[in-house]
């Protein structure tokens, strides 16, 4: 029997995989025999540090500002194909969201640059009938109180993944969501570096304990496979049951 988790041969872009989640997913992806090619926002790979969540081994890297819409477009990725697209990327404000400059700037990324990635990347996804994966975040369905940017894109993007998963389903491309709860990533510290905030996270989630890249990466996995080859427009939340 075919092992339907072994990517290889397969041709993945990673969005947002220089670090955190979609390193995670990357590195997942790599290690199932895929080639990986990440985008991330710093001038080169050396840039990155294990300890702040990165791990570029045997990762094709490339520099992307997602916030600039003209880079996308002009953006050349170094795979001649693409079966699985995955748009991690992700940017929060602790302080300033309220403002429209800030507002403007967490929705430019964590909303607008979906449908710019998708579009940019649309023709190579429906030649190949491959999947694209979009991560949003539990914050979609409950209010975030300081954060208003960033709890309107991240439910933008779930209606996104829904409105792109019936528009494309009849170019052949598969397009599902990802909802993350509380992720151990460099994005969380304001909660993990904070042993009270920590404990008071800890205590609402059911499976007590944090999320972990790797538990994303199980979902894109499945959801990038023939495993889940009837399943188009849905996010699947991965949440320890934080929203339950």
């Amino acid at each position: 029997m075919a092992n339907e988790l072994d990517f290889s041969g397969k041709q993945v872009l990673v969005v947002g995989g220089s670090s955190g989640i979609g390193n995670g997913i990357a590195q997942a992806f790599r290690t199932r025999g895929a080639r990986v090619a990440v985008c991330g926002t710093r001038a080169q790979p050396q840039d990155y540090s294990i300890e702040e969540g990165s791990d570029l081994t045997g990762l094709s890297y490339a520099q992307l500002d997602v916030g600039n819409p003209s880079a996308i477009e002009a953006f050349k990725p170094s795979l001649d194909r693409l079966d699985v697209l995955v748009l991690a990327q992700g940017a929060v404000l602790y302080r300033g969201e309220f403002e429209m400059s800030g507002f403007r700037k967490v929705v430019e990324v964590n909303l607008m640059s979906l449908m710019a990635c998708a579009t940019r990347f649309h023709s190579m996804l429906r030649d190949s009938g491959g999947a694209l994966i979009m991560v949003s975040s539990t914050a979609a369905y409950h209010s975030t109180m300081g954060n208003p940017a960033y709890n309107a894109s991240k439910t933008g993007a779930v209606g996104l993944t829904r409105t792109l998963g019936e528009a494309w389903a009849g170019d052949g491309i598969r397009v599902n969501g990802i909802a993350p709860g509380l992720v151990d990533t460099k994005m969380t510290k304001v909660t993990t570096d904070n042993p009270k905030r920590l404990e008071g996270a800890l205590a609402r989630i059911p499976l007590r304990r944090l999320g972990t890249p790797a538990d994303m990466a199980g979902a894109a996995l499945f959801l990038a496979s023939p495993l889940s080859s009837y399943i188009i427009g849905q996010t699947l939340v991965v949440d320890g049951g934080l929203i339950l």
